[in-house]
């Protein structure tokens, strides 16, 4: 049988973790953070399929791919949480779970970070716990599913 396939979906900038603002974003890489959804979704008995872009129309895209194909998204939507009213109403489209997750809490940072579009179309919102948000984002994931019946 094969495993529930779960979207790790990632926006703008997150290419340079591990170099932008380390003091902010850690040091680690975002290959560093897909090793660790990937060893954290073997775990949990899930798939993932991992990607990042820093074009808003190639995240809506990937979101609306999503369903029929997907059981769940995990986003980090970086930048876009806060602009892009197009990607929440992707995301509330495909009528799957989300979770969204940010390295940093954005509630700690400047007052424009603290509006995040994608939040109200998030299932729960995970900000502030380094990479390791993605591997709660994952396991909460995991037991979202179970709870609606899903693989």
């Amino acid at each position: 049988m094969t495993p529930p396939l779960i979207a790790v979906l990632n926006g703008p900038n997150l290419n340079m973790l591990g170099t932008r603002q380390p003091e902010v974003y850690g040091s680690a890489t975002l290959d560093d953070v897909e090793a660790l959804c990937a060893e954290t979704a073997e775990a949990l008995g899930l798939a993932i399929d991992f990607r990042q872009t820093n074009g808003e129309g190639e995240l809506i895209t990937w979101v609306q791919e999503c369903r029929g194909r997907a059981v769940g998204i995990i986003i980090n939507p970086a930048g876009y949480s806060h602009t892009s009213i197009a990607l929440m109403d992707a995301l509330k489209a495909v009528d799957l779970p989300v979770i969204e997750v940010h390295i940093s809490n954005i509630h700690r940072r400047e007052e424009f970070r603290h509006l995040s579009y994608v939040s109200k179309a998030a299932t729960g919102v995970i900000a502030g716990l380094g990479i390791q948000g993605y591997a709660l984002a994952l396991r909460a994931m995991a037991e979202l599913l179970e709870e609606e019946g899903e693989p």
